[in-house]
């Protein structure tokens, strides 16, 4: 399995707080990859370090063998990473449809035979459904579900996604989770942060927890089952 993207020694501050104090990690071609932890814990930060958002004071960030650190994100976006953040962000005067094509344009991707479309509706036929609504119209679910197509409608190499099932309905988590394993099992590379332990454990190939800006923890699911005290002192189970 190949690298794709490798984290080292990563330092990030917001002001006079030192966020991200080393954070190292590795994400390889067709992983998912999940960054676990309590809030405050810098999990988000990665995230925006990675995508050029945040501005990491030292450490590198290499994406397919090229240091990307301190790029700016539309040029992250354009070497082929999509974020989806916690927040969403679907803009909310415009279709489901519209929001999707936007995505397209953004990353120049062309869909003249509806192929990028269709694939999407296959993981979100919900969406489908919703093409012509707006996005103020549409449920928490459906937004989150928004977000993550439009991530995909961009076809990255790499999908940044940032708390996919927070302040949703078990019912909810329960299919966005089953989502996202078909998505990564037909290919797809996903770096993931959520608090669930029980998502992260069903998705993921292997996981970091981290607390307080550091990585206490790296290893597969079933390591992670096996470690009860991390578990307890990291994650509060």
């Amino acid at each position: 399995m190949s690298t794709l993207l490798a984290v080292e020694d990563l330092h990030t501050y917001y002001g006079e707080a030192h966020i991200l104090q080393g954070i190292s990690l590795e994400v390889g071609e067709r992983e998912v990859v999940t960054l676990i932890g309590r809030n405050g814990a810098g999990k988000t930060t990665t995230l925006r370090s990675i995508m050029g958002v945040a501005k990491p004071e030292r450490g590198r960030i290499r994406f397919a063998g090229t240091d990307i650190a301190g790029l700016a994100p539309h040029e992250v976006a354009r070497r082929g990473i999509a974020w989806v953040p916690e927040e969403r962000r679907v803009l909310p005067n415009l279709t489901v449809h519209d929001n999707l094509r936007l995505a397209m344009l953004g990353a120049k991707v062309s869909d003249a035979d509806g192929k990028v479309l269709a694939e999407v509706f296959e993981f979100f036929p919900r969406l489908k459904e919703r093409l012509d609504y707006r996005g103020r119209f549409l449920s928490g679910g459906e937004q989150q579900m928004l977000a993550i197509a439009r991530g995909l409608v961009a076809k990255p190499r790499l999908m940044l996604v940032d708390e996919p099932t927070e302040g949703l309905a078990p019912l909810l988590v329960q299919n966005l989770t089953a989502i996202l394993g078909e998505i990564s099992r037909r290919g797809s590379t996903i770096l993931l942060v959520e608090q669930s332990l029980e998502v992260a454990l069903a998705l993921s190939t292997r996981l970091y927890v981290i607390d307080q800006g550091r990585i206490q923890f790296a290893g597969t699911p079933d390591e992670l089952r096996h470690e009860p005290s991390i578990q307890q002192r990291f994650l509060g189970v």
